[in-house]
C-alpha cells in the first residue's frame, strides 16, 4: 500500500513540476517526460534479462549448497545471532544460510552475486510466511539491512574516482567504510524498535563489536598500502571468496553423492523463473523514477533545499551534492550518474565531489530492492519496510555529511 501511494505521488509530483515549467516556456519538458518512460521501460527489461543469467547460475549453486548440506550446516552456525535479528525464523533453518551469504556478497561488493543470492533468501523466508501477500517482520529486516548497503570494499566508486582524475581516488575509502557501517547499525536499531527486538544481548552486541573490528581492520589496512594495492587486493580477495564458494558447494554435493548437475539445473530453472517475475516490478518502479527526474522535481527539490539551508543560515556547501544522496534511494544508475556529473561539475577533489562519492556508497537502492524482492515472491504488503529503508537512508546520509565535514570540510 506505501509503495501504491509513493508511486502516485512521483507521477503527480512530476504533473504538477512539469505543468508549471511549461506555463514558463518550457516547451520540452513533456516530450522528455515520455521519452523517460520508454527509456526506462526498456531498461527494466534490459536489467531483468541481464539478471537471467547470473539469476540461473546463482540459484543452481545454492540448490547444490542445499543439498550438499553446506547451507544448513551454515544456518545452524549462525542461529545465535540470527534467531535474535529474526525472531520469527525457527533456530537452524536454511534460509539463515541464504541471508548470509546475500549479506558477505553485499559486503564485498559482488552485486551481480548478492541480488541473486538475497532473492533465494526472500524465498525462503516466503516459504514460512502464513499471509504470502503481506511482508513478514523477518523480510523486512533482511530487506532493511540490505538497504544500508554495508560494503567492506567501494571498489567501483574508486574507479570512477580514478577516472575523473581524482589526486587520490582512495581518499574516500575510510570516509564511506565509517559512514555505511554507521547506516546499517541505524538499520538494525530502526527496525528493532519498529518490531520491539531487544538488542542488548551477547550475541548482538558481539555482532556489533565485530562490524566495529572488521571497518577499524580494513580502514587501518588502507593507511598501509597504496591505491593500486588496494584496489588489486579487494577484487583478488573478493573474487578468491566467491570461487571458494562454488567449489565448496559442489564438493559438499559430492560428499553426500548427489547428482550435482541435476540439482544445479533444477536450481537454475528458478533463476530464470524469479527474473521473468520480477519485470513489472522493475518497469513499475524505473518508469515512475525517470518521470520524477525528466520533469524537473529532483532539480526543483535541490533548489529548494539549497535556498532553505542558506536562509537559515547554514553552510549550503553539502546540498550540491544532495542529486545524488536523494537519487540513491530511487536509482543506483540514477545516482552513479549524478556522482559522476557533481565531479565533472565541481572537480573529483572537491569537497562536493568527494561528498557524492561517499553518498553514493553509503547506502543502497531502497526503492529498487524493495520492488525487485518483494516482487519476486509476490508481496504487495510491504508495512514499514519503506518507512524503516528510508529512516535508514537519512542516517546513511547525514553520517555521510559529518564524516564527509570531519575528512574533508
Amino acid at each position: 500500500m506505501v509503495l501504491n501511494y509513493i508511486w502516485i505521488g512521483f507521477f503527480a509530483i512530476a504533473f504538477i513540476i512539469a505543468t508549471i515549467e511549461l506555463l514558463m516556456g518550457n516547451t520540452d519538458v513533456f516530450p522528455a517526460i515520455m521519452n523517460s518512460t520508454f527509456d526506462n521501460a526498456k531498461t527494466a527489461f534490459e536489467i531483468s534479462l541481464g539478471l537471467t543469467g547470473v539469476l540461473s547460475l546463482w540459484m543452481g549453486i545454492m540448490k547444490i549448497g542445499e543439498r550438499g548440506g553446506l547451507v544448513n550446516v551454515l544456518a545452524r552456525w549462525l542461529s545465535p545471532l540470527m534467531v535474535r535479528l529474526f525472531p520469527e525464523i525457527p533456530a537452524g533453518h536454511p534460509v539463515f544460510g541464504h541471508i548470509f551469504m546475500n549479506f558477505s556478497a553485499n559486503m564485498l561488493g559482488l552485486d551481480n552475486a548478492a541480488t541473486p543470492l538475497g532473492l533465494k533468501a526472500m524465498e525462503g523466508l516466503q516459504e514460512l510466511n502464513k499471509q504470502k501477500d503481506t511482508a513478514t517482520n523477518a523480510m523486512i529486516m533482511f530487506l532493511v539491512l540490505n538497504t544500508s548497503g554495508l560494503t567492506i570494499i567501494p571498489v567501483g566508486v574508486m574507479v570512477y574516482r580514478a577516472q575523473m582524475g581524482a589526486a587520490q581516488p582512495t581518499d574516500v575509502f575510510c570516509p564511506i567504510l565509517i559512514a555505511t557501517a554507521i547506516a546499517t547499525l541505524a538499520g538494525m536499531v530502526i527496525t528493532s524498535l519498529y518490531q520491539r527486538i531487544n538488542l542488548f544481548n551477547r550475541a548482538i552486541m558481539a555482532f556489533v563489536l565485530g562490524i566495529c573490528i572488521v571497518v577499524s581492520g580494513v580502514i587501518w589496512l588502507s593507511t598501509q598500502v597504496d591505491r593500486e594495492t588496494m584496489n588489486l587486493w579487494s577484487t583478488v580477495v573478493a573474487n578468491i571468496i566467491l570461487f571458494t564458494v562454488i567449489i565448496a558447494f559442489i564438493a559438499a554435493g559430492i560428499r553426500k553423492k548427489i547428482n550435482v548437475y541435476e540439482a544445479f539445473v533444477e536450481g537454475a530453472k528458478g533463476g530464470f523463473e524469479t527474473a521473468v517475475r520480477i519485470i513489472p516490478y522493475l518497469v513499475a518502479i524505473l518508469v515512475a523514477i525517470g518521470v520524477f527526474r525528466a520533469s524537473g522535481a529532483m532539480d526543483f527539490i535541490v533548489n529548494g533545499l539549497g535556498r532553505l539551508v542558506e536562509w537559515c543560515g547554514g553552510n549550503a556547501d553539502y546540498v550540491a551534492a544532495l542529486p545524488t544522496a536523494i537519487m540513491k534511494p530511487l536509482s543506483g544508475s540514477g545516482a552513479r550518474g549524478m556522482m559522476v556529473d557533481a565531479m565533472q561539475q565541481y572537480g573529483a577533489d572537491s569537497f562536493v565531489g568527494r561528498l557524492s562519492c561517499i553518498f553514493q556508497g553509503a547506502t543502497d537502492t531502497t526503492f529498487y530492492i524493495l520492488a525487485v524482492y518483494f516482487g519476486s515472491v509476490g508481496v504487495r504488503k510491504t508495512r514499514h519496510a519503506v518507512s524503516a529503508g528510508l529512516l535508514t537512508d537519512i542516517c546513511g546520509v547525514i553520517a555521510a555529511i559529518a564524516v564527509a565535514a570531519i575528512f574533508f570540510g
